[in-house]
Parts: C-alpha cells; sequence; structure tokens
C-alpha cells in the first residue's frame, strides 16, 4: 500500500486525490499493456508473500528446538490455530483438507501485512486475485462433495425441516445461495482491503494541507492500526468460510 503524499494542485488551485492510483496494474519492466504473462507488481508482491510464508514456516522451524524461536513460536502458533479451526468447525473428517486451508490463511494475512508496509501493493484489494482464490475453494467443495456423496449432496438444497410445500421454494434460494458464494466470498475480502486503504490514501493527501495536517496524521495513525487488525480478520473470515463450506460438503443433508 502506498502511503505518500495523494495531493496535487490542480489548474484551478484545488487538491485533487487520487486514492485508487494505489490499487493499478503495472508492468515491472516498462510497457504500458498488461497480458496474462505480463510480471507486474501483483506477480512481484505475490512472489514475495510466497516468500515470506516459506521463510516462517520452513526456514524458521528448521532447527526446531523445546525452547521455540520466535519464528518457530508464530509458526506452531499459526498451525495450531487453523488445525483446531478445520477441526472444529467443519470436524475431525475435515483434517485431510487441513493443508489446503492453512495455505490459504497464510497467503491471505502475508498478502495483507504486506499490504501495509509504504510503497507495496496489496494483492488482496484485486478481486481478479480473491475470486481465483474463492472459486478455488468452490469448485473443491462441490467436486468433492459430488464426489463422496453422489446425488445424495443435492440433499444440502432440500430443507427436509421444512413444510413440505416450502422445500422447492426454498430449494431455489439455497441453490441460488450456492452459486453465489465464490461472488461473496471473493467481494468481502477485496472490498474490505480496498477500502480502508484507500482511507488511509484520502487522509495522506489531506497531510498536505497545514491547517488539517495534525488531524490528518492522527487519522492516519488510527486507520493503520485498524487496517492491522482487518488484514488479519479478513484473512480469518475467509478461511472460517472455507471451512464451513467443506463442512457442507462432507455433511450435506440438512
Amino acid at each position: 500500500m502506498a502511503t505518500e503524499t495523494a495531493a496535487a494542485h490542480g489548474e484551478e488551485g484545488g487538491l485533487v486525490f487520487h486514492p485508487m492510483d494505489q490499487f493499478i496494474v503495472k508492468p515491472l519492466f516498462g510497457g504500458t499493456e498488461v497480458h496474462w504473462y505480463t510480471i507486474t507488481n501483483v506477480t512481484l508482491w505475490m512472489a514475495l508473500a510466497v516468500v515470506a510464508i516459506f521463510a516462517l514456516m520452513v526456514l524458521a522451524t528448521s532447527r526446531r528446538a523445546t525452547i521455540p524461536s520466535r519464528g518457530q513460536s508464530i509458526a506452531e502458533l499459526a498451525y495450531g490455530f487453523i488445525y483446531k479451526m478445520v477441526e472444529d468447525v467443519a470436524g475431525k473428517d475435515a483434517v485431510g483438507f487441513f493443508p489446503y486451508v492453512m495455505t490459504l490463511f497464510m497467503f491471505i494475512v502475508f498478502a495483507n501485512f504486506l499490504g501495509l508496509i509504504p510503497m507495496s501493493f496489496t494483492t488482496t484489494s484485486h478481486f481478479a486475485v480473491t475470486i481465483v482464490l474463492a472459486l478455488c475453494v468452490f469448485l473443491t467443495v462441490t467436486i468433492y462433495g459430488l464426489a463422496k456423496h453422489g446425488t445424495k449432496f443435492l440433499g444440502l438444497f432440500w430443507v427436509t425441516s421444512a413444510p413440505l410445500p416450502l422445500r422447492p421454494i426454498l430449494a431455489v434460494i439455497e441453490l441460488i445461495s450456492y452459486f453465489v458464494r465464490p461472488v461473496s466470498h471473493s467481494i468481502r475480502l477485496a472490498g474490505n482491503v480496498m477500502a480502508g486503504h484507500a482511507v488511509i490514501k484520502v487522509f495522506a493527501g489531506f497531510a498536505a494541507i497545514a491547517v488539517v495536517s495534525p488531524v490528518s496524521i492522527l487519522a492516519i495513525t488510527a486507520m493503520y492500526g485498524l487496517e492491522v487488525l482487518v488484514a488479519f480478520i479478513q484473512a480469518y473470515v475467509f478461511t472460517i468460510l472455507t471451512c464451513v463450506y467443506l463442512k457442507d460438503a462432507l455433511h450435506p443433508s440438512h
């Protein structure tokens, strides 16, 4: 996230803010056109997130000790936190999906935190990134549910506890809500991250005005602290929803 001052004097002397400029995808090696094979700032910061995860989960734990180092403590805490989440929410039979869920959580939380570094780029603010993550979850859950239960997986949409006349209506509602999952799953993450970063950029723009500069700096500090919390919460929400969807695939009947 770029936190530099986003204020410039326009032709009429007014301040012009461009809080959304920080989300522009740019090629790293010159040019203006972006193709599917172009190495961009998104590519760079996604790669850095993977490197950071490798450093924590592999390098920091390579010399495991009875008295753990800081890196080992954080890695073990993350491991235990996600393992317990999968077991508590989706059930013990979902533990086989733990590596996948753990990978999702670590990637999102590292991408969110790296995006808080000044002059960085927040990859999870882009719908193109979050929709891929959400679609992977959606397809995994759906394919596994159909493979494991066959036509019984359709019991997910048939609310047996409801009165019979209402069941067809509820089935349509359940079907629509099921296919909307990847959209809501992805927009929730991208929208929250983008909104917070945009607000910080606006406050940073007002910091150029001497009269309101102290207030703006205080607002930036408060928003930054909130964004640190949001960075973790959004990764947690995305992960716990993944566990809920896995539970539906494992136990589809209402």
